[in-house]
């Protein structure tokens, strides 16, 4: 049955003919909203990810949730659509806008209070509280839409099929330019503000516009004042600053598409430190500049192995505090470090000065591009509770072992357990290194369960040069004279890794949060 063309429509619906025009500005909406959906599961895992850790659980949880607030959005919103059609656009795209603006401001109550549930729950829980509203309310336009944009059934395939081809364009739209633009130019905070402006906005025209059928007196005041409302108080939330966390002085902050980094001082013990999310990735006393990362000692004293070393090659810069010692050895140092704002901390505010090549990229792929040959490569790419699983398999390992002189030696750092749960990840990789090298030998920074593991592999014998007898004693009281599980060898069509570092993503976040007020992983509020 259609429309009695005698009959007054509405100004954005269109007839079972497909009014193109009238259309428009629903396809319009339909695009900002599937945009927006996007924009906040990575905003999502962004902040979620700023307190428990970017790891495969947090992205789990927040696409999990993104998925279950879909469902029901589209559920709700084809209910509303039938049953209630005094609920229209600009009411559900205004409860969005809402619900979004309501992140930053919930956002450190709801992590603090699924602290103490765990890393696993605690970052599913606090993404189901913080982005279900906002994503269910979006979810809901669709099937608004389409019962705006379809007159005869002939016509609902179609009608819906552009809906939901249009907002999926949207979400590819907001996807890049999310993360190649928006993000690393303006940060969280800022996008995550501006995201509910333009909700706002959205409300407000849609309102303008948008009247039901058979109505032609404007009755959207009250939509409109609402949306005024909640315009100021967004604009109010934008220019508020976070307040400072006592004991730490907050140096410098920037965002990546990697991570949140700050250059924090701890005021309380003198230290200076590099933090990427939640992972100290440097940390140095202010007093001496010298790194009290244990690991960094070991490291320090490789020379003892290869006194004639000239060449050097550093995977993970962090301060760049082992550049600087293997510098101070006469040793020339290229390095490689994923994330350009680690990079310009390093350089601005830990004193690193490059001695070699500065590669600013994924050392997977950046090592492919290297023309030198090295005495040593050290492998630092500890993060957030967790090393990058690509960078550990036997694939990358030759690779890195092309890249090395006939006797060249290279240095891994995994953190890990000895026995128990997650032991085996430690074994994999000890396992793994001895299938591509011959010879091997293995530091630890404590004498504890869970420890920095430094792995030694080369072509050639690991003999200590007895010249400077204290460091070669003290390297040697380092030696782990445990023994490590069979372990099983990581590849890159087979990498369990991920699951078997959760116990120490869990057990380092700990520690972290025993050192480090836990509101400084506040990345909004």
């Amino acid at each position: 049955m259609t429309q009695d063309p005698s009959s007054p429509r509405p100004s954005i619906t269109a007839d079972s003919h497909g009014d193109t025009d009238a259309r428009m500005p629903l396809y319009v909406t339909v695009m900002i909203t599937g945009a927006a959906v996007m924009v906040l599961e990575l905003l999502g895992a962004r902040i979620i990810g700023a307190f428990y850790g970017v790891s495969l659980y947090v992205w789990s949880s927040i696409i999990a949730v993104t998925l279950i607030a879909l469902a029901l959005g589209y559920y709700v919103g084809g209910t509303i659509a039938d049953r209630l059609p005094g609920i229209r656009l600009p009411h559900v795209i205004l409860l969005a806008a809402a619900a979004t603006l309501a992140i930053p401001f919930a956002a450190s109550a709801v992590l603090g209070a699924t602290d103490s549930w765990g890393m696993r729950m605690g970052a599913f829980a606090s993404a189901l509280v913080l982005f279900t509203l906002p994503l269910t309310s979006l979810a809901m336009v669709g099937p608004c839409v389409i019962k705006r944009s379809t007159w005869n059934l002939r016509h609902v395939g179609t009608a819906s099929g552009a809906v939901y081809a249009i907002s999926t364009v949207g979400s590819v739209a907001g996807t890049l330019l999310l993360g190649f633009y928006l993000l690393p130019q303006f940060g969280t905070r800022s996008v995550i503000f501006a995201l509910s402006l333009g909700l706002v906005a959205l409300a407000a025209i849609l309102a303008l516009v948008d009247r039901p059928p058979g109505t032609r007196r404007f009755d959207g005041w009250p939509t409109l004042a609402a949306a005024a409302l909640l315009g100021s108080l967004t604009l109010a939330g934008f220019a508020q600053a976070r307040d400072r966390v006592p004991g730490f002085n907050l140096i410098h902050e920037s965002e990546s598409h990697y991570g949140w980094v700050r250059v924090v001082v701890d005021e309380a013990n003198g230290f200076r430190l590099l933090l990427s999310d939640a992972s100290v990735i440097s940390a140095v006393d202010e007093s001496s500049g010298r790194s009290i990362l244990g690991y960094q000692a070991i490291l320090r004293v490789l020379p003892l192995f290869r006194p004639h070393t000239r060449q050097a090659l550093l995977i993970g810069l962090g301060g760049g505090h082992v550049a600087r010692d293997l510098a101070a050895a006469g040793i020339e140092t290229d390095t490689i470090e994923i994330d350009p704002e680690v990079a310009d901390a390093a350089r601005n505010h830990f004193g690193f000065r490059p001695t070699g090549a500065f590669v600013v990229g994924d050392a997977r792929y950046e090592i492919k591009r290297l023309p030198n040959r090295y005495d040593y490569i050290m492998h630092d790419c500890f993060t957030g509770g967790s090393e990058p699983v690509h960078l550990l398999t036997r694939e990358m390992l030759l690779e890195l072992k092309a890249l090395l002189k006939d006797d060249g030696i290279l240095a891994l750092n995994y953190v890990g357990f000895a026995s128990g749960e997650g032991s085996q990840a430690v074994a994999a990789v000890r396992r793994t290194l001895q299938s591509v090298f011959p010879h091997l030998r293995v530091f630890t920074t404590v004498k504890k369960d869970f420890t920095d593991f430094v792995f030694l592999v080369s072509r050639q014998p690991l003999e200590l040069d007895r010249t400077n007898h204290d460091g070669a004693q003290w390297l040697l009281d380092q030696e782990y004279a445990g023994s490590f599980g069979a372990g099983i060898i990581l590849t890159d069509d087979h990498n369990p890794l991920e699951r078997w570092q959760t116990r120490k993503s869990e057990a380092y976040r700990t520690l972290f949060m025993e050192r480090i007020d836990p509101r400084m992983l506040m990345l909004l509020g």
